[in-house]
């Protein structure tokens, strides 16, 4: 499954900060995070967003982007299926992106979307009346009853000045385990504890709805 990772700083850095470690990490991976991959950063308070289809370790990165909010995504498809750039996350627009790591059997759900990750953006969408927090907690209970079995459903959603990571999973928590590293300066969740970025990583626990501000 993929590989995620949301970054923000007091300070504003150059993208390839986190960039070059979560590379390294996805090309190291158990599972092929090959499938393309995606990052939105801010600008002027705006998201914006780049993705490429070649495995994230044989891109080349852009050397001038400077923000100080960041999200990443590397795809593993299901079944090798769908790949195609339009499919890599992250999915959005300049006010809202979403990141997804996971696995979901049999779910039923009403919704449009390409893939999987996608109808459960949209889904949590249509719940929101006033904030993601609710929606969130909306949708996960319902996804729930709706599906035969839920491997993995770890995602983040965020915004231009707030964050919500949610985690779910059923197996293998060694690697679904999401993880948190904060300090004075800086705030970043990844599906991997990344020394190059610190040392004081926590493990999110399941069923938690987190805010980042």
């Amino acid at each position: 499954m993929c590989r995620i990772l949301f970054a923000k700083e007091t300070n504003s850095f150059n993208v390839t900060k986190y960039l070059l470690p979560f590379s390294k990490m996805c090309k190291e991976s158990k599972e092929y995070q090959g499938h393309g991959w995606g990052f939105s950063y801010l600008e002027n308070n705006r998201w914006k967003t780049l993705k490429q289809i070649e495995p994230i370790w044989e891109s080349v990165f852009p050397k001038n982007i400077i923000s100080n909010q960041l999200v990443i995504h590397t795809r593993s498809a299901f079944e090798d299926k769908g790949i195609v750039i339009e499919n890599n996350m992250p999915f959005g627009n300049e006010e809202t992106v979403f990141a997804f790591n996971g696995e979901l059997r049999k779910t039923k759900l009403n919704i449009e979307g390409r893939i999987g990750a996608e109808k459960i953006f949209n889904f949590i969408n249509r719940l929101k009346k006033e904030n993601y927090y609710d929606a969130i907690k909306r949708a996960v209970k319902i996804i729930n009853k709706r599906t035969e079995y839920v491997r993995a459903m770890n995602f983040i959603i965020s915004e231009t000045n707030e964050t919500f990571v949610y985690s779910d999973f059923n197996e293998d928590a060694e690697y679904f385990t999401l993880q948190q590293l904060s300090d004075k300066d800086k705030k970043i969740i990844c599906s991997q504890k990344l020394a190059e970025l610190g040392n004081n990583w926590e493990a999110i626990p399941t069923k938690e709805i987190r805010i980042i501000k």
